[in-house]
């Protein structure tokens, strides 16, 4: 009695110690709307704000500006209020100006299914056709910018649902697909992607998605020639049911789950999900049903983010809306063992399925969720993450450069190093989306830290690093990269 006694006090004292998660709408009125598929956030003007882009199913598209946490919808005056039907939204600085470009691809219609818009002081202006992109066929999914040749601008992988994946390579600000000489162009039925150096050999590799029974794809890279050795590794199915053209995968996320150093995988399935631990030399362990993420249901959505700042990412994903059924979204806590159901009663309440994106929206330094809805009675929130007035400390990490696919490390000073926080530049968490933003590291109660940007440069690792940094919560951190 008396050791349970003990267990239950010590209990006590990590529960008093973590409260649970709890999340406010900001301006409900203004993101009530149904109807949405994709969000993505990007700092349009360089304000240090992250404003958001959502697109919809046939109603005018949103560009919300963030003033210090006020948004307001200037899609009209930006530009780019298409009434298409979206799904897919990226940002990235495509003609390497310092601004983030929008990248939105649509349902077939009359006119090319990508649109590119240049961003020019906060307005954006189309040139899809004099950079190459117009595309007339196919059901766009993810779009990513990329580096992976590490020739210093952002080339484009587009996944889609029903035809060859394409490649486009920059050139001067010209687009050419190479996908079929580099072995990209498979046919499988995709969705989403996301690109990461998966065997530590400095270049970048690809985890591709796909649905109706098909399995998943890892794409090695060798040299800038593609090999998919999704079997091998281990997560050709990413823990649904193989071969099963009821099951598929939608998302596929990448973090450094249980703080190893390496990146793991999570992927939100039709089926169970599955969260596969990277164990290195390219092979993944299935630990789906140990660390409790193995529901069975239909989920469109993983987006990592350290939501308290302990340093471990946490987990949110969306259940889908099909067939006239709601799944249920789950917030989970990573525990470093596990993950723990922790939503909140007001999270659980929103139809919410699709899109779901992270980013300090109000500047209090800490990450608040944004999500979408397909339905009517849906909506596209922007909920403000009520942290404690005292929470553990975090950083926003600035690259000198945005390299998308590089990891930003925090280690505890001294020797032997210790990881303390880890976070990819991602390139496809949230629904076929592609933020643009700084990294936020939860680094705890740590006072000082060693940051260190790696990027995977063809072959060859780029590598920043600043020590000793001062972990006050909230504090924006410019980290060199030396030139590729």
């Amino acid at each position: 009695m008396r050791r349970l006694a003990v267990a239950l006090l010590a209990f006590t004292a990590v529960a008093a110690q973590t409260p649970r998660p709890a999340f406010e709408p900001i301006q409900a009125d203004l993101f009530a709307l149904g109807g949405s598929f994709t969000n993505a956030w990007a700092d349009i003007e360089n304000d240090g704000d992250p404003d958001l882009f959502v697109g919809f199913g046939g109603t005018p598209n949103r560009l919300y500006r963030n003033d210090k946490g006020v948004f307001t919808d200037i899609a009209a005056e930006a530009g780019v209020a298409d009434a298409r039907p979206a799904r897919a939204a990226a940002w990235g600085d495509f003609d390497a100006d310092g601004d983030p470009d929008l990248l939105v691809g649509f349902t077939p219609g009359d006119a090319s299914l990508l649109k590119l818009y240049r961003n020019e002081r906060g307005r954006f202006t189309d040139v899809t056709a004099e950079a190459g992109l117009t595309v007339t066929a196919g059901a766009v999914r993810q779009l990513s910018w990329i580096d992976p040749d590490a020739d210093g601008d952002l080339d484009l992988f587009v996944a889609f649902r029903d035809r060859e994946k394409a490649f486009y390579r920059n050139s001067g600000n010209r687009f050419q697909d190479v996908a079929a000489e580099i072995g990209l162009a498979d046919r499988r039925r995709s969705v989403g992607a996301v690109w990461f150096d998966m065997d530590d050999d400095n270049d970048l590799d690809l985890v591709v998605a796909n649905m109706d029974g098909d399995a998943n794809a890892l794409f090695r890279n060798d040299a800038g020639k593609f090999t998919d050795v999704a079997e091998a590794a281990g997560i050709a199915w990413g823990g649904r049911a193989p071969k099963d053209s009821a099951n598929g995968t939608v998302r596929v996320c990448a973090a450094d789950v249980d703080l190893d150093g390496r990146l793991d995988l999570f992927f939100a399935n039709y089926g169970p999900n599955g969260l596969f631990l990277n164990r290195g030399n390219g092979m993944f362990e299935d630990v789906s049903k140990t660390w409790g993420v193995a529901i069975d249901g239909r989920y469109d959505t993983c987006a990592f983010a350290d939501i308290d700042h302990d340093g471990r990412a946490d987990l949110y994903v969306n259940g889908t809306y099909t067939a006239n059924k709601q799944f249920p979204d789950y917030l989970f806590r990573n525990t470093g063992k596990a993950f723990d159901d922790v939503t909140p009663d007001n999270v659980k309440a929103l139809n919410a399925d699709h899109g779901a994106a992270w980013a300090d929206a109000d500047g209090d330094g800490d990450l608040d969720l944004a999500l979408t809805g397909v339905r009517p009675d849906g909506m596209h929130s922007v909920l403000r993450n009520l942290l404690p007035s005292k929470p553990r400390r975090a950083l926003i990490v600035q690259p000198t450069q945005t390299l998308p696919g590089a990891v930003v490390r925090a280690w505890a000073p001294g020797t032997p190093r210790r990881l303390i926080a880890s976070a990819l530049v991602d390139t496809g968490s949230g629904y076929d989306a592609q933020n643009w933003l700084p990294v936020h590291l939860g680094v705890g109660d740590a006072a000082l830290v060693d940051l260190e940007i790696t990027y995977p440069a063809a072959g060859r690792a780029v590598r920043g690093a600043l020590a000793k940094v001062p972990a006050q919560s909230g504090k924006v951190v410019a980290l060199p990269v030396p030139s590729r």
